[in-house]
């Protein structure tokens, strides 16, 4: 018998409606994540982008709709099982565990991962991406800046081993030279293998090192295409970039 194809998605949503209480956040979103690529969400404050990835992650439940993993339903999953099926999210604001060391912190990533050898291997391999986690390993998560912070949070996500990396603000409240580094950093994240989807506020840079983006609309996709062609597009540029 011949194996079935593998899905042309990795990731799919299918009219996906979420609520908070009477309030419609998202009102029937459709997308499709290709695998190896990095896809943007961009929009305004209050487009429901955070609400989409905390929906994909199973925090909040869609009133209907439906989310689909390599080809199979997840919108019933908790969070856990989802994690365990290979989607992790790096949350706005980091939520690093200032209290714990750098080594701590990224260990709790690795929680489900009975590989050891794997799990020492690829932290020296967070070790070579991001080398200033290496120099802070045994200080405390709060002592560390901002940027640092995010490189950690990313790092613990990436322990867990995911097929699909959710990250919620890259780029925010952080200098421009850190965001130029954690930008090169998941395009090198993509490269080795792990799709990301993205959400962020700087358009601009979004387009930039993405693949695919979306553009948000009070819980809308309002358009979709490559990142390149939605960067060069007038009507793009006017009225989501500011120009």
């Amino acid at each position: 018998m011949s194996e079935a194809p593998a899905p042309e998605y990795i990731l799919k949503t299918e009219g996906v409606v979420t609520r908070y209480g009477n309030i419609e956040a998202l009102k029937g979103i459709d997308i499709q994540v290709k695998k190896g690529t990095i896809t943007a969400i961009i929009g305004a404050n209050g487009a429901g982008k955070s609400t989409l990835l905390l929906t994909i992650s199973g925090i909040l439940k869609p009133s209907s709709g439906s989310v689909s993993f390599l080809g199979a339903s997840i919108d019933s999953l908790k969070p856990h099982a989802i994690v365990e099926r290979g989607i992790t999210h790096v949350p706005e604001g980091r939520r690093i565990f200032s209290s714990l060391t750098v080594y701590e912190n990224l260990m709790l990533g690795a929680y489900i991962r009975p590989d050891n050898k794997a799990v020492e291997k690829e932290l020296e391999n967070i070790y070579g991406l991001f080398p200033i986690l290496k120099e802070r390993l045994h200080q405390k998560g709060g002592t560390l800046s901002g940027g640092e912070q995010q490189m950690l949070a990313i790092s613990r996500g990436i322990l867990s081993k995911p097929q699909l990396l959710l990250i919620d603000e890259l780029s925010l409240g952080l200098a421009p030279i850190v965001v130029d580094k954690l930008f090169e950093a998941i395009r090198m994240i993509r490269d080795a293998g792990t799709t990301i989807l993205l959400v962020e506020q700087n358009a601009v840079k979004a387009l930039k090192y993405s693949d695919h983006a979306f553009v948000m609309e009070v819980g809308k996709i309002a358009l979709a295409g490559k990142s390149s062609e939605l960067l060069n597009s007038q009507d793009i540029r006017k009225h989501y970039l500011g120009e």
